[in-house]
């Protein structure tokens, strides 16, 4: 007899009982095709037996503690579908933010990098965004130290028609000057390990995740070689720890001087990005 996507939703707890019913209701609903919305006011329709045997498949892995994202090969990311897999870091919401606070910045003729771009999905979403306000003449970069993430972000950027330079650098050792630079860089500590989701840490890769032992290795290497990077009229927009903002802002007032510096907070009122550019 038919299964309705709610019986498999409870299927999938009795296969994957460490597994969130949020990541469970996400990959019943992406398999089926639903946006969260139209989820929840088709949960009695009955589904295809096909369906119903790809997400046994699927719930055998979430037992395992298989990211749904890395099951279904894709994360969705300020509404485009990026290609993911194990070894390549999940982008997330909050990240979203500092592509919509950098798309601000964002005008015609501009030289741009990802660094440390992963799956590519910020340059994906900031230059598709930028298209929709007729920004043109972007020349984009983007870099990273991991040979998986380099080949998954130039399959995303084939897939989304996008002319991007892939380097792989260390930081920006070994990069040029750009007009904008946007990362969201490794800053979890050692000590939050606790905090995190076991398919987290069992998944995703670590040297995406952790900068370090107060997390700020990444931030202190970038300010001692921004300025060799950076244009006249040069920007860049960074991600970081909720609670590393008052150390993050020691460090740039002492080795960034001669740069304005902005912190602002995420959607959830907690501080998540700064921005920085040469002061006139």
């Amino acid at each position: 007899m038919p299964k309705t996507l709610k019986q498999l939703v409870q299927l999938g707890q009795e296969k994957a009982p460490e597994a969130s019913v949020d990541d469970l209701t996400y990959l019943v609903s992406e398999r089926a095709n639903l946006t969260p919305s139209e989820f929840k006011l088709k949960q009695d329709t009955e589904v295809s037996s096909e369906l119903e045997k790809q997400l046994q498949k699927d719930f055998k892995k979430l037992a395992r503690n298989v990211s749904p994202q890395y099951i279904l090969g894709y994360a969705w990311f300020l509404g485009y579908k990026i290609m993911v897999q194990r070894g390549v870091l999940i982008p997330r919401f909050e990240t979203e933010e500092l592509v919509e606070w950098a798309l601000k910045h964002l005008h015609d003729g501009m030289k741009i990098l990802d660094l440390g771009t992963g799956s590519g999905a910020i340059m994906v979403a900031l230059t598709k965004e930028a298209a929709k306000k007729d920004i043109k003449d972007l020349t984009l970069y983007a870099s990273d130290i991991s040979d998986s993430a380099l080949r998954i972000c130039e399959e995303n950027f084939l897939k989304f028609a996008l002319d991007v330079t892939v380097r792989k650098a260390n930081v920006l050792i070994g990069l040029e000057k750009f007009d904008l630079i946007i990362s969201n860089p490794p800053y979890i500590k050692p000590e939050e390990k606790n905090l995190m989701d076991s398919n987290v840490l069992q998944n995703e890769p670590e040297e995406a995740l952790f900068g370090g032992e107060d997390g700020l290795e990444f931030y202190r290497r970038f300010a001692k070689q921004i300025r060799k990077h950076l244009t006249s009229q040069g920007e860049f927009f960074l991600e970081f720890g909720f609670s590393e903002k008052d150390e993050l802002a020691k460090l740039f007032a002492t080795e960034l001087p001669d740069f304005d510096i902005e912190f602002k907070d995420d959607l959830a009122g907690k501080p998540r990005m700064v921005y920085g550019k040469w002061q006139k």
